[in-house]
C-alpha cells in the first residue's frame, strides 16, 4: 500500500531528521549517537531540547533556525543540523549559529563570562574536497604553530555522509552503524539482523511507515513531497544555471530557476552558490 514512500522514512527529510533525532520520544537515540560520536569524557545522560529559532538584538538582525538544539545535565549546549547540500558558507553559517547560545549566555548583573560548552554537529549530504579523505572532521581554535588547544569550549564537527563507504559486515563500531543506518534506511525493506537488540532498533521502530499513524503518515508524504521538488529543483539549477550563462536568454532562464528556488525554500546563499546570479539580484527578484 505504502511501496511508493519505502519501508522507513527518508532521513533527510525535515520529517525523517526530527522523528529520529528531535522529539521526546527519540531522545535516547540522540543521546546515543552524541555519545559515540563525541567522544566526552563525561557521557551525556540527559537532554532538554531548546527553542529552535533564534533572532538578534535588533528586529533588523537575521535569525537562526536550528534542526535541533538541546542542552545536557551539565550545561554544554548541542545543536545537530542536517545539511543537504553544500553551500558557499556553509562554515560561516556553523559559526553564525553557535553565536545565538553564546549571546544568551550574558546574563544580566555581575558575570565572569565563563561560558559553557557549545557543539555544533552538521550532517552533510555532499562532500567537501578541501577536507581530505576523512568523512568526520573535528575543529576547535588551535595555536597556527603548535597546534596546542587555545580554546576548547566552541567545537564544530562535520561528518560528510558520502565519503562513508563502509559495507554491513565492515561496521567495526556503534559510530559507524549510526552512520551505515542514515546511509541506507531510505533503501532498506527491512531492518537488518545485525542491528536487532542495538539502541539502534528503536530508531528502525519509529522510522517505520506501516506502523506510523495516517495523520502521521501525511505529514510525512508531505514533508517528502517537498524533498523531491526541493532535489529536482535544486538539480536542475546546478544543470542549467551554470550552462547558460550571462546571455539575454540564460539570464532569464537563470530568473526562472531562483523563482523556482526560492518558492521551494532554498536559502539565498545556496541559490548563489549554483546559479551565475548575485545575492543582490537574488535578493531583488520577487
Amino acid at each position: 500500500m505504502y511501496s511508493h514512500l519505502g519501508t522507513f522514512v527518508n532521513p533527510f527529510t525535515d520529517f525523517g531528521f526530527k522523528r529520529i533525532f528531535g522529539n521526546e520520544e527519540s531522545k535516547p537515540l540522540l543521546i546515543s549517537f552524541l555519545n559515540d560520536l563525541l567522544g566526552l569524557e563525561d557521557k551525556i545522560v540527559s537532554l532538554v531540547f531548546n527553542k529552535n529559532e533564534y533572532v538578534g538584538m535588533s528586529r533588523e538582525d537575521r535569525k537562526a533556525i536550528y534542526d535541533i538544539s538541546c542542552t545536557d545535565e551539565k550545561g554544554s549546549i548541542f545543536i545537530v543540523e542536517l545539511q543537504r547540500v553544500k553551500q558557499q558558507y556553509f562554515q560561516d553559517r556553523a559559526l553564525y549559529y553557535t553565536s545565538f547560545p553564546i549571546q544568551e549566555q550574558a546574563i544580566r548583573g555581575t558575570w565572569n563570562f565563563n561560558l559553557t560548552p557549545i557543539y555544533f554537529v552538521g550532517i552533510l549530504d555532499f562532500e567537501v574536497e578541501e577536507f581530505g579523505k576523512n568523512y568526520i572532521h573535528y575543529g576547535q581554535i588551535r595555536d597556527k604553530d603548535t597546534h596546542n588547544i587555545m580554546y576548547d569550549k566552541l567545537n564544530f564537527i562535520y561528518i560528510e555522509l558520502p565519503k562513508f563507504k563502509k559495507k554491513e559486515k565492515e561496521l567495526s563500531t556503534h559510530l559507524e552503524k549510526w552512520l551505515w543506518f542514515f546511509n541506507k534506511l531510505n533503501d532498506l525493506d527491512e531492518m537488518p539482523e545485525s542491528f536487532r537488540g542495538d539502541i539502534i532498533e528503536e530508531a528502525f521502530i519509529i522510522s517505520e511507515l506501516a506502523k506510523m499513524k495516517p495523520q502521521t503518515r501525511k505529514e510525512y508524504e508531505i514533508s517528502l513531497k517537498h524533498y523531491r521538488d526541493w532535489v529536482n529543483v535544486l538539480t536542475t539549477a546546478k544543470e542549467e544555471g551554470r550552462e547558460e550563462g550571462r546571455s539575454e536568454g540564460g539570464y532569464q532562464k537563470a530568473l526562472e530557476i531562483v523563482t523556482n528556488l526560492k518558492n521551494s525554500g532554498v536559502d539565498i546563499d545556496t541559490i548563489v552558490s549554483v546559479t551565475s546570479l548575485s545575492r543582490d539580484e537574488i535578493l531583488g527578484i520577487k
